[in-house]
This record gives C-alpha cells, sequence and structure tokens, in this order.
C-alpha cells in the first residue's frame, strides 16, 4: 500500500531539485502562514486556524514527511488564498496570481514525483535491503 503512495526516492541531483522544490515551497507557506499569525490584532479565529494550518503543511514540506497528501494540501491552499475566503493581510506572498500557479505547480510536481532521498518519507518508507544468509540451521532430528 505505501509503496505505490511514494513511487521513488530518487538521490543524487534529481533527489536535490527535488529537496530544493520541497523548500521553496514550504518557505513559502511558512512566511504565508507566519505572516497570518503576525496580523494578530485583526486575527480572526479563521485565520487564525489558516495560519496554523500553512505553518504545519509547511513543516511536512521542509521535512519530507507524508510530501504526497502535504502537497495536496499545499496546492489547495496556494489555491485558496487566490480566492478570497478569508480577508488576509494586503502584503500576501501569494497575492499575484503567477505566484499562485506557480505554488500550484511545485504542489502538482511534487506530488507527482513523490519526496526524494533526502527526506523522511524515504527514511521511513523507503526502499529495504532484506538479506537472506545461506546457512541452514542445524536439525534436531
Amino acid at each position: 500500500m505505501l509503496q505505490r503512495i511514494f513511487s521513488t526516492f530518487p538521490s543524487g541531483r534529481p533527489g536535490a531539485g527535488l529537496l530544493l522544490l520541497r523548500g521553496v515551497l514550504g518557505v513559502t507557506l511558512l512566511g504565508q502562514g507566519t505572516e497570518y499569525l503576525l496580523k494578530w490584532h485583526d486575527l480572526t479565529s479563521l485565520m487564525g486556524a489558516a495560519a496554523l494550518v500553512l505553518i504545519a503543511i509547511s513543516a511536512l514540506l521542509l521535512v519530507g514527511y507524508l510530501t504526497p497528501l502535504a502537497s495536496i494540501l499545499a496546492g489547495l491552499a496556494s489555491l485558496s488564498s487566490a480566492v478570497p475566503v478569508i480577508s488576509g493581510p494586503a502584503s500576501s506572498l501569494l497575492a499575484a496570481k503567477p505566484a499562485v500557479a506557480f505554488a500550484i505547480a511545485i504542489a502538482a510536481a511534487l506530488f507527482f514525483l513523490g519526496p526524494g532521498a533526502f527526506s523522511l518519507d524515504a527514511r521511513l518508507f523507503g526502499r529495504r535491503e532484506i538479506v537472506i544468509s545461506n546457512s541452514h540451521p542445524p536439525s534436531d532430528l
């Protein structure tokens, strides 16, 4: 089941590229959530919940844990910032439509490509080498 969720865990330059994509999207969402929290005098309960969700998603992306789920949530969070459901700060990191499109494209790429070798997902759910010894246990018969 988990092998179907995580397609591959590339290392080397492809893994570094996936780490870079996770880092860029994670830092962007972390900045967006922090910006919501810093405007505490205008903070509503819905905006506070959105800030905490953005910070949680960014933490998942930055460490590379449950990356397919986190990338779907990141894409939806980026899309929701384009549609003014929550009245956030005027100086938003995702205020421009191209920034939202780039964030959604990065989230989709992470969903389709997987977390990469430099992630907690790879450490927990990556391929394992199973060594079967050739020796037989002594028989008591």
